[in-house]
């Protein structure tokens, strides 16, 4: 017989996938949003919708430091009652770099009440032992550290010897993730060409190389782009730069819940069978 579902679908209909766990800590398939500038009611039915499905919350670039410092604290405060990481913009760190305001930073991060920190070098240059500094420095404040790793320059592509390397320094600095430059867009940049299709060869050379792959967040704001992930990896892949409108629409292709990977669920469905 089927086991029920506590949403009140039948589990076979929630998830054809069978393989999105109900608990965020117990599965693969991180989903990293973008917010780019939600105000407080938007970002309140937001989380509450979406919240379950989502992982990570990023305020994007530098747009942190133009919220008022209450609606600031509140909006980090109801991502986090999600159970949510909820971050700035690395671009934001990058610029405290830059002006030599590096524990100012820090220490507004932790006042404001954010839980994670993205540390990159999209824009600046960061030299290894710097950027293994940033990140041990996130982690005894008690901030999850995500890292990203490409230029945001359009026609900047990925060095998969370089991310690999990359990848492994800052995972033994301690690094949760490790996120794979698209930008925005999804455009001319790292993994994807101007018209924003995946450069298949370019991936397969990166899976080649990082041995802990699935440990990559792969930006890809484009439908196309998440689609070709998800057929390539899973489920399971993480992905990252999805716009909050989109969120509903990832987690029903991550089960197989849409026609793009009606298929993830097809071969599935004696997972809820007893």
């Amino acid at each position: 017989m089927i086991i029920a579902s506590a949403t009140g679908w039948n589990r076979l209909l929630q998830d054809p996938s069978g393989k999105r766990a109900a608990s965020r800590m117990n599965r693969y398939g991180q989903t990293m949003v973008i917010d780019k500038g939600m105000g407080l009611h938007q970002f309140a039915d937001f989380v509450q919708l979406a919240g379950p499905h989502i992982d990570i919350v990023k305020l994007g670039f530098g747009t942190s430091v133009l919220y008022t410092p209450e609606l600031l604290k509140q909006k980090l405060a109801l991502a986090k009652e999600q159970g949510l990481i909820i971050m700035p913009g690395g671009t934001l760190l990058e610029a405290a770099i830059a002006q030599q305001e590096i524990a100012s930073f820090m220490d507004t991060v932790c006042q404001m009440g954010f839980n994670g920190i993205e540390v990159s070098d999209g824009t600046i240059e960061l030299d290894r032992k710097r950027r293994t500094a940033l990140i041990k420095e996130g982690i005894s404040r008690g901030l999850h550290v995500i890292t990203e790793y490409g230029k945001k320059e359009a026609g900047s592509l990925i060095d998969p010897e370089e991310l690999a390397f990359t990848a492994e320094c800052d995972w033994d600095a301690g690094a949760m993730l490790v996120t794979v430059e698209a930008r925005e867009s999804g455009v001319d940049v790292g993994l994807f060409d101007a018209s924003g299709k995946c450069r298949d060869s370019m991936l397969e050379e990166v899976i080649s190389r990082v041995k802990e792959h699935k440990r990559l967040i792969w930006e890809a704001p484009q439908k196309q782009q998440q689609v070709h992930l998800l057929r390539y990896f899973g489920a399971e892949v993480h992905l990252g730069n999805i716009a909050p409108t989109d969120v509903l629409a990832l987690e029903a292709m991550r089960r197989g819940l849409r026609s793009d990977t009606f298929e993830f669920g097809v071969s599935n469905t004696f997972f809820y069978m007893i």
